[in-house]
């Protein structure tokens, strides 16, 4: 595996080793990226985390004006066209405002329902008048939108929705059903709506609440994010005129899968901030707590949770910014709708990885908070109670993340099939290797990180090994094996992330970079060999089994840290900026 990858293709990353002048990070942000992210940072800080309190007690007419705020900020339409009333700036600014807007969950599912469930299907799917009806409005937070997929007995099985579309002589659809768990339900103008023409062709629709027959249910009473709306929608015989069809009678899945695939990656950058922001308040309360006459930042028990806190989300943050990084790259400027769809499509992988590994990130973090916050944790008084509420729901978004994780191995697989990622070839090859004397990766030695990079591309192959020993026993019937497609997707992940950080520290050079970095790598190591024989051990048995572990411990020699070290280090970063250091 010495091809070195410069390429702009969805997974190629698996495939050699990337270039890093190839990856996008964060500290490359231009002033243009810095500008809006203080302007977010601002309006979240000083206009929405005061006024919280409020939006929890259901002041729905406080979120519009809020929403109504973020419009005349310019935070609605990061990516959306001047002529539709957007900025027209990239990607990667679009997860610098989520990163921003991540700090207050609830008011972060609002707007992430309405600049990206509501508006980037219009962008992508709408006719010109129906752009230009209904973006304009959203952009400036006038209409507030929607997205209703799920059903009560469809929720991973989206496919699978009961809600229909009749044909009226007219030309004009009758819905009806009902739609469940809709952010923004309790005061959205617009619902993007999905049903089945005549009981078959999925289909996508743009539906007002003024429409007859359109109604919403009472609140849910939910375990977090009580701050924001979810309700039913309620569809009876709502009458929808013909020219509020989205996208093609029939083809409403692509409407769907798209925008969930937009969705994940700005539900990641809405983790990653959210995030930062609790190391802070973590740090904070651990600098100033005292137990024994000392602040428990003291303590090396708190110092190993403060610094891996830090080393998980330096990882997210990692693949976030490398990952919007390859989507503008492949958009260029002034991209069609078209272009972007083909870009959300190409990176669908690595949207599924930041999905699960946000999202989970995040979950840790915060379950650290509220554990040095000891008692004070558990009790209202302080935010850990609900920051900890209030993610959990993360891992149910946007396509859980079991379903995301047999997406990942399962998105690969068939690209290989089609012939569009050259997986088996490059699983035939390691099989060659095998037969061959054992040979060193030609990676310099002696440059920072250079153990690491050996590291990861032993991290490869023992991926390409799962992958294409999987493929070879189990054939087509590979989608029925759900355990071993899910420790492959964790040992996917684990290689994004691992190259991902030790790409960005490399560039930055920076101690403290540098340390987590070697911690990361020296963690995901270990998680991939175990990962790795777990599906193996799930997938061959006997001497077939035997050989194939062998193989493993050949690709898999990480160089031994001092993992208490670093850790020590980070934690020093941290306390000492009082806050996420990176």
């Amino acid at each position: 595996m010495s091809t070195t990858l410069t390429t702009r293709r969805g997974a190629d990353w698996l495939l050699g080793e990337t270039a890093a002048d190839a990856v996008f990070t964060i500290e490359q942000l231009s002033d243009e990226h810095r500008l809006i992210a203080r302007t977010a940072d601002d309006f979240m800080r000083h206009e929405v985390a005061p006024v919280l309190d409020r939006l929890e007690q259901k002041d729905w007419a406080l979120a519009r004006r809020l929403v109504e705020r973020c419009g005349e900020l310019g935070l609605l339409g990061t990516d959306v066209p001047e002529a539709l009333g957007g900025v027209a700036l990239d990607k990667v600014a679009s997860i610098v405002v989520g990163e921003a807007v991540g700090r207050v969950a609830s008011f972060a599912t609002t707007f992430g329902a309405q600049s990206g469930l509501a508006i980037t299907p219009l962008l992508c799917f709408g006719t010109e008048d129906q752009q230009r009806k209904y973006v304009t409005r959203l952009v400036t937070g006038e209409l507030i939108g929607a997205y209703a997929l799920s059903e009560a007995g469809s929720g991973s099985d989206a496919l699978g929705a009961k809600a229909r579309a009749t044909r009226r002589p007219d030309g004009s659809f009758s819905l009806s059903g009902e739609k469940m768990w809709i952010t923004n339900g309790g005061f959205a103008d617009l619902f993007i709506v999905f049903a089945k023409v005549d009981g078959e062709q999925f289909t996508a629709f743009i539906v007002e609440r003024a429409f007859a027959g359109v109604s919403t249910g009472k609140e849910e009473h939910k375990l977090g994010l009580h701050g924001s709306s979810t309700t039913p929608l309620i569809l009876q015989d709502a009458q929808v005129p013909a020219g509020q069809v989205l996208g093609e009678i029939g083809k409403g899945h692509k409407v769907a899968f798209n925008v969930l695939n937009y969705g994940r990656l700005k539900l990641a950058a809405m983790c990653s901030g959210g995030a930062r922001a609790v190391i802070g308040e973590a740090v904070r309360y651990a600098t100033e707590r005292r137990q024994f006459g000392l602040p428990i930042a003291s303590f090396g028990a708190i110092r190993h949770k403060l610094a891996e806190m830090a080393v998980r989300e330096y990882a997210v943050e990692a693949m976030l910014y490398r990952t919007a990084g390859l989507i503008d790259g492949t958009l260029g400027e002034g991209a069609a709708p078209a272009a972007v769809l083909g870009a959300l499509e190409e990176f669908a992988i690595e949207a599924s990885i930041l999905k699960v590994a946000g999202s989970e990130m995040l979950d840790y973090v915060l379950d650290e908070n509220l554990q040095i916050h000891g008692g004070n944790g558990f009790v209202q008084d302080y935010p850990a109670e609900r920051h900890y509420r209030d993610a959990r729901v993360n891992r149910i978004f946007e396509g859980t993340n079991e379903i995301n994780r047999l997406l990942i191995p399962g998105m690969l697989i068939k690209r290989a099939l089609k012939g569009t990622l050259p997986l088996i070839s490059a699983a035939r090859r390691l099989q060659d290797e095998l037969l061959s004397p054992a040979a060193v990766p030609d990676l310099p030695g002696d440059e920072v990180l250079g153990a690491e990079r050996r590291t990861i591309v032993g991290m490869k192959k023992a991926a390409l090994a799962v992958l294409g020993t999987a493929m070879q026993t189990f054939g087509e019937s590979l989608t029925d094996q759900q355990e071993v497609l899910s420790s492959t997707a964790d040992i996917l992940i684990d290689v994004f992330a691992a190259e991902s950080v030790v790409l960005r520290a490399g560039r930055v050079a920076d101690p403290a970079h540098v340390a987590a970095a070697r911690v990361f790598v020296s963690d995901a190591a270990a998680r991939v060999e175990m990962a790795a024989r777990s599906a193996l051990g799930g997938t061959v048995e006997g001497d077939a089994l035997r050989t194939v572990l062998a193989a493993l411990r050949r690709f898999l020699k990480p160089v031994p840290v001092n993992s208490v070290r670093l850790r020590r280090e980070i934690a020093d970063a941290v306390v000492a900026r009082a806050g996420y250091p990176f």
